[in-house]
């Protein structure tokens, strides 16, 4: 015996709220590959312009550093040409002489106080001269010549 096929059921219709709800569903997932998409755009444009303002904003330092650098770099040049207009005057070599290399005119009669204060608080005091080599030298050769006391 054939056996008979229950007839065919149609599916059931969704309530109205479901509709709306499986419609929405369907908006959202159109505009999920819509926002990705805008999303790997934004990121890409992102990336691309993060080298050159990397190297826009170093190169800004550079300028500031720079700009520094050349300000004191005009500050010694000015320092040097007042001094070079000072060189060129003849009293203010013979002032640095005075002071400096502690020279004096032959119609002056000039002292110079060994012990106690200093004429001018700013002058630079003498330097005193270190033995030279040879001299070294010699005094060595004389200690290492000389019988040890032991």
């Amino acid at each position: 015996m054939p056996t008979q096929a229950a007839p065919a059921q149609p599916p059931p219709q969704p309530s109205p709220a479901q509709a709306a709800a499986m419609a929405a569903a369907s908006r959202s997932t159109r505009l999920t590959g819509r926002a990705a998409l805008l999303a790997v755009v934004i990121c890409a444009i992102a990336l691309s312009l993060a080298y050159p303002v990397r190297e826009y904003i170093a190169q800004r330092q550079q300028i500031d550093q720079l700009l520094a650098e050349q300000q004191t770099v005009a500050a010694q040049v000015q320092a040097l040409r007042e001094e070079n207009v000072k060189l060129s005057q003849s009293w203010y070599i013979e002032q640095q002489a005075e002071d400096q290399l502690h020279m004096c005119f032959p119609q002056q009669q000039c002292y110079e106080v060994i012990s106690g204060q200093p004429a001018k608080p700013g002058a630079a005091k003498p330097q005193t001269m270190a033995d030279p080599w040879y001299d070294k030298l010699w005094q060595s050769v004389q200690k290492a010549d000389a019988p040890s006391a032991r």
